[in-house]
């Protein structure tokens, strides 16, 4: 038996595809909103950074109503380094919406979510959006994304996937390329034909599958999953186990039990096969685990959550300047930090360092570090962290590396400079065609020579290339990639920034500080074109004559410093560096400070 007046939905795309746009329409034109209620863009974008930086994170789960049936919406992260939410977040739907850029096409992000969409069977809606575009190519796209299927095994029913033409920002939608749609009526009616209706077996023992996970402060841990089979209900007895893992097997009951109404969690008592239900009260419950009734464990099938690939090495601030700037700075601090947020993100590893004030954090890669990185700083803690180091595997005595699927679109007259940059970090293309007057370009590459090459690319095609990358699988060692090939130029003594000192150290390179700014004897203040370090004296004053010369005081031009983002800090470390991480400041730092016994050391080496 189905349940008719239901329809389970995840939206998969590429990032900057306008998936959370597209949501925010679809749910103008649900009825979640008053028609004179002011909202913003991407709602669903709730978080700071993802607002900021204009990029889904985390998944997010709402609903919208057309024609009587209630339509639970996923919107999903289109970033690489979160693909572990979209995993997961597939198993809750009965179908999924292909959303595609009608000019860049199919990109990586979208063959590995599609993957996984089609290896469940689901059904696929696929919706070309900004077709409004000067430069958009619906026709071929169209092609281009029915190869993709078929490259990637799609069964009849999937290849002959309707498509939809769609102007998201505007809420349009219409059946042909050549139309313009008056509102979102066809896509609305498409997931009503196309998507089924989830399986209504309330007569079963319960069974449900955790595939997403919230925190509370007040409640703990949130289950996040659809139910598949019977009934859930608030001050239920519930089994929990584990399809992986046969020694997960305990009690638990429900203490609260909410459904998604448009933005909101709406408190319920009972929910029926086929809904999506959030839970409280199981305070171990993580994502792969399945609530049974006690008197029938049968723990149901569930995809392994991939392992992370870049690793770094998070430690307690012991600069000169610790303690100054941060609310949260003992060893305890930082472990309490990173380990609650592993009750949240999955795919996530932190390890305890033989030393009490260190510890190896695991993500999916930089990006999904450095997120982590912004969110405790702006939660007023202060610590240090390593370069990024991929993590290798041992296989049958050899070492084994993991390997990235790089996408390049650029211009065709800076294709040379491209590829012989990536030539020296051990890339191999292996596909390329021209659309228009750009090259795109797709390469197998090891992630550790993706490590601070994206200033670099963004140098070489002038700002208007575009790179994305997603997570190959694991291939043998490629051999040593250098990872600059410039060096730093390194504070002598600690003190206040001088013009004149930064007068005459800006003939040496390019420097990250201004005049009248506290340094300390070790701190990296600029980059050296050279790939050595070299120690100058930012801090040195014009010693005081009482002799007077016609220009001899002229004015000192500096030239502006260069001000570094977090991501962009983490790419130009070097591996005998550290990033001292603040609320106020980022200061890349010597691992040792002393000039002195830093030459020894590498006198050792």
């Amino acid at each position: 038996m189905k349940d008719n007046s239901l329809r389970n939905v995840a939206i998969i795309a590429h990032v900057d595809h306008g998936k959370t746009t597209l949501v925010d329409q679809m749910l103008k034109q649900g009825g979640v909103f008053r028609e004179n209620q002011v909202v913003n863009d991407r709602v669903m974008d709730s978080n700071d950074i993802e607002r900021e930086r204009g990029i889904t994170i985390l998944a997010k789960n709402t609903s919208a109503n057309y024609k009587g049936v209630k339509i639970n919406i996923v919107d999903t992260p289109g970033h690489a380094d979160f693909g572990g939410e979209v995993e997961r977040i597939l198993k809750m739907v009965n179908g999924v919406i292909l959303l595609v850029d009608a000019a860049e096409g199919p990109m990586p992000q979208t063959r590995f979510v599609l993957q996984k969409a089609l290896d469940l069977g689901h059904p696929v809606i696929i919706v070309i959006n900004k077709i409004d575009r000067p430069d958009a190519r619906p026709g071929e796209i169209e092609d281009e994304v029915l190869e993709l299927l078929l490259e990637l095994g799609a069964n009849d029913e999937q290849l002959d996937s309707p498509f939809i033409y769609c102007i998201a920002r505007e809420g349009l939608a219409s059946y042909k390329q050549s139309e313009v749609g008056t509102d979102l009526t066809p896509l609305f009616d498409k997931i009503l034909e196309y998507i089924p209706a989830p399986e209504a077996d309330v007569e079963s023992p319960l069974s449900l599958l955790v595939s997403s996970i919230d925190y509370n402060e007040y409640v703990g841990r949130i289950g996040i999953g659809r139910v598949e089979t019977g009934m859930i209900k608030t001050n239920m007895d519930v089994s929990i186990c584990d399809y992986h893992d046969p020694n997960v097997s305990y009690k638990g009951r429900i203490t609260a039990l909410y459904q998604f109404e448009g933005l909101n969690r709406v408190q319920v008592e009972s929910a029926t096969a086929g809904n999506i239900v959030c839970f409280s009260g199981i305070e171990d419950i993580t994502i792969g685990n399945t609530l049974c009734d006690p008197n029938a464990v049968e723990p149901l099938p569930f995809v392994k959550i991939s392992e992370p690939t870049v690793e770094m090495t998070f430690s307690v601030n012991d600069s000169p300047f610790c303690g100054q700037e941060g609310k949260y700075v003992t060893s305890r601090n930082l472990r309490d930090r990173l380990f609650k947020e592993l009750l949240r993100d999955v795919s996530l590893r932190v390890n305890e360092v033989g030393t009490t004030d260190s510890f190896n954090v695991a993500g999916r890669g930089e990006m999904h570090l450095s997120i982590l990185i912004e969110n405790m700083r702006r939660e007023g803690y202060e610590f240090q962290v390593s370069t990024p180091r991929v993590l290798y595997k041992e296989v049958e005595g050899q070492t084994y590396e993991p390997i990235e699927e790089l996408v390049v679109d650029v211009p065709e007259d800076c294709v040379g400079a491209v590829m012989e940059k990536l030539g020296t970090r051990k890339a191999e293309m292996f596909n390329m065609q021209p659309e228009g007057n750009r090259m795109k370009i797709e390469f197998y590459i090891p992630s550790r020579g993706l490590f601070g090459y994206r200033n670099d690319f963004l140098t070489d095609t002038r700002g208007e290339g575009i790179m994305s990358s997603v997570f190959h699988g694991y291939a043998p060692y490629k051999g040593d990639i250098d990872r600059r090939a410039t060096g730093s130029l390194v504070a002598f003594e600690t003190g206040d920034t001088s013009a004149y000192g930064l007068f005459y150290a800006q003939e040496r390179g390019i420097l990250f500080v201004g005049a009248a700014e506290r340094v300390y004897a070790g701190q990296v203040i600029g980059i050296n074109p050279k790939t050595d370090d070299i120690n100058v004296n930012v801090c040195k004053t014009k010693h005081l004559t009482n002799m007077r010369a016609a220009g001899s005081d002229e004015a000192l031009r500096l030239t502006p410093p260069r001000i570094m983002s977090l991501e962009q800090c983490i790419e130009f470390l070097g591996d005998d560096e550290l990033l001292e991480v603040t609320p106020k400041s980022l200061r890349i730092r010597k691992r040792i400070l002393d000039h002195t016994l830093r030459l020894r050391a590498n006198l050792k080496k």
